[in-house]
């Protein structure tokens, strides 16, 4: 299934070097947020935002418009509808399951209309790395730095707020307003994705990598990292072992980023087992 010649020749042509560099973009994007996603619970909220990503990119492949613009409109409508609507915790997986059969419904609709070529439809559900240009490379890197940049800017009240958010409001952070504008960058970050893994299995690598990080360490810094590295194998290595066979790239991501955290999963289970047999065997012997 995998053929190193016609891997290595397929890595020579100009798309799928564009890939590659979309992919490692997107990769460092989600790794920096999905730590803070986990930590904020937020990981249905981002399939949801998907579902309006989905939308857009739809809407825009039906009137002759970049994709990355749609998903990038939908995405953000998804956020900001989340972040008025679901404010209390409470509400919020409501609020988030209407969004997301309201987005996925319009999304298969506005598909119905399009006369265009069947493999640009799918693309959108599970990704399609040949309709990546330069033009939407430059979308994609245009729109990262401004998440990134954004993020730095917010991170540390950001952090505050998704580790203790009741000592935050009493500090007087201004969690509400952070929590919109977080929701923002996560709906950026997910239009991102919909062209390389779909607006399916984006989560694949806006979450699995960071949920795989926290089961290893608890320092957020760490997490972080880890979270990056994950991201960056999962979406780069995704790309390098679809070539050959010619399947869909969102297959492959998932498949590493779900064997990432179950090999993440096991060293946590390890770990806890041998603080466990430590424990017992540092436990004084009853005379």
């Amino acid at each position: 299934m995998f053929d190193f010649a016609l891997t290595g020749k397929l890595l020579g042509f100009d798309f799928v070097q564009t890939a590659l560099l979309a992919a490692g973009v997107l990769g460092l994007v989600a790794g920096l947020l999905g730590p803070l996603i986990v930590a904020r619970r937020m990981s249905f909220a981002v399939h949801g935002t998907a579902e309006l990503a989905f939308t857009g990119a739809a809407g825009a492949l039906l009137v002759g418009v970049t994709v990355g613009y749609g998903a990038l409109a939908g995405a953000v409508i998804a956020a900001l509808l989340l972040g008025v609507l679901g404010g209390r915790e409470s509400d919020r997986d409501s609020v988030i399951g209407v969004i997301l059969s309201f987005g996925l419904g319009v999304g298969v609709l506005l598909l119905t209309f399009y006369d265009g070529r069947t493999a640009n439809k799918f693309g959108l559900l599970i990704g399609q790395i040949v309709a990546i240009d330069p033009g939407d490379l430059t979308v994609l890197i245009i729109a990262s730095v401004v998440v990134i940049v954004a993020l730095a800017l917010i991170y540390r009240p950001l952090l505050f707020a998704s580790v203790d958010p009741a000592v935050a409001v009493a500090r007087g952070v201004p969690t509400r307003l952070l929590t919109l504008v977080f929701a923002v960058l996560v709906g950026i970050a997910t239009a991102l994705g919909v062209q390389i893994v779909g607006s399916l299995l984006v989560v694949a690598l806006m979450v699995t990598p960071a949920a795989a990080a926290a089961r290893v360490t608890a320092s957020p810094w760490k997490a972080t990292v880890l979270a990056v590295v994950f991201a960056e194998v999962a979406a780069l290595g995704g790309i390098v072992l679809s070539l050959a066979p010619g399947k869909p790239v969102s297959a492959f991501v998932t498949a590493i980023s779900f064997a990432i955290y179950v090999v993440c999963r096991l060293i946590a289970f390890a770990r806890e087992r041998g603080r466990k047999v430590s424990a017992a065997d540092a436990a004084p012997v009853p005379s």
